[in-house]
């Protein structure tokens, strides 16, 4: 799994194009300020372990970069574009509903963008180290 997050002063989508036939109806658009924005890419080699360990990693990398800004809100964004390897859709959305429920449990505030979607992104990030951070989970 590859994670890209940023640090935003804003964030904001709108929907694109559906590009999968899973997706659910279009859902409204939405803003977030003062977030975590994590771009996350899952790969086919987490399927080969289960989704709970897949997730508690995540998490606690979440984690640590929302304390590192000071924020306690995060957005999940399912990014194919970190790696060559995709994860099924339903494997990632298992993922993604693990970790939101952690994460909520743990007292953030978590959203996640819509799966299916390309979608047009607003981001504004501000320049320090911090504000944008790399893993491979």
């Amino acid at each position: 799994m590859k994670v890209l997050c940023f640090y935003t002063t804003s964030f904001s989508y709108t929907i694109g194009e559906k590009n999968h036939e899973e997706a659910i109806d279009a859902p409204c658009p939405a803003s977030f300020a003062e977030c975590i924005v994590a771009y996350i890419q899952v790969e086919e080699a987490d399927e080969l372990q289960d989704v709970k360990s897949r997730e508690k990693k995540l998490s606690n990398h979440l984690k640590w970069v929302a304390r590192k800004n000071g924020t306690e809100k995060i957005v999940l964004h399912s990014f194919a574009h970190l790696s060559s390897s995709k994860a099924s859709m339903q494997f990632t959305r298992s993922l993604f509903d693990a970790a939101l429920e952690r994460l909520q449990n743990g007292g953030y505030q978590v959203s996640v963008t819509p799966f299916g979607y390309f979608l047009n992104l607003k981001m504004e990030a501000p320049g320090f180290s911090m504000a944008r951070i790399w893993a491979e989970l």
